[in-house]
């Protein structure tokens, strides 16, 4: 029997595997893991499976597997979550850093009463702009459509690109984010946010996620990147609310970028295996 739990930050869902004590998914299964039990019909359901274990330079140590089985570098939506499952097995107290593969993550954490209203503050990635602008350019259907965006590349950890539109509501995401996220200026892929300025220092996104080949529900590092972009244009200022489809997050841009928002225990339950 292999025990998990799930969680979600801001409807971006995880498989939290706790391999703190010992490795319970053999390296050379773990992809395959997560590409079975992430479907939604015929497994638990996720955007991924994180994987927990001790590090031996920082407090906790975090992998993530999509549904695809690839690994990702990171995930801030993930990060909340592992950090508060470690918080609640007694693994951290509420600040603490975790290794992944785009680095060491410096998180802190807030833990009233009410158990939805945990809030995490993470560290994240300095964003990195790969270029000004890149043309959306490339073959397939839809592809004459979205000629007139420009798109913007950064890396927030995870590869982006940033596309910002008059409504977000009306964006075909099925059919132009797999167009951009697999534009040759990303030979890794990216994930791609499209979006719309709601006001002041408010912005609405939605995202292509690489890995899951869909929309998501949210996506942290997305919203760092578009926060970034946004800022870099003079659009907003150093503290930015980013609304995604599953809620919002706060980003805060300075010497060190933040991201603030949420995450959620669902439940915990066994697979036999």
């Amino acid at each position: 029997m292999i025990p998990f739990t799930k969680l979600h930050g801001n409807g971006n869902d995880f498989v939290v595997i706790d391999e703190y004590e010992g490795t319970i998914i053999p390296d050379e299964m773990k992809a395959k893991f997560a590409s079975l039990y992430c479907e939604r019909r015929y497994g638990i359901g996720a955007d991924g499976v994180l994987y927990l274990s001790k590090s031996g330079t920082c407090d906790l140590k975090m992998r993530i597997f999509q549904p695809d089985e690839s690994e990702a570098e990171m995930c801030g939506n993930g990060i909340r979550c592992l950090a508060k499952y470690a918080y609640d097995m007694g693994y951290v107290s509420e600040t603490c850093t975790i290794e992944t593969l785009a680095g060491r993550i410096e998180v802190s954490m807030k833990y009233p009463e009410d158990e939805d209203n945990f809030t995490a503050t993470i560290n994240m990635p300095t964003p990195g702009f790969l270029r000004p602008e890149i043309p959306a350019t490339g073959e397939g259907e839809y592809v004459e459509e979205i000629l007139e965006y420009t798109v913007y590349a950064v890396n927030t950890g995870v590869p982006h690109a940033v596309v910002f539109v008059d409504e977000i509501g009306s964006v075909r995401i099925d059919k132009a984010g797999p167009v951009i996220r697999n534009h040759h200026t990303f030979p890794q892929g990216a994930n791609v946010n499209f979006v719309e300025q709601a006001g002041e220092d408010h912005l609405r996104i939605r995202t292509f996620e690489r890995g899951i080949e869909g929309e998501t529900l949210s996506c942290g590092t997305g919203a760092t990147a578009s926060a970034a972009v946004a800022h870099h244009l003079d659009l907003v200022g150093s503290t930015v609310h980013v609304e995604t489809s599953g809620g919002p997050l706060t980003i805060y841009l300075g010497e060190v970028t933040k991201m603030e928002g949420p995450a959620i225990t669902v439940y915990s339950g066994v697979i036999p295996f």
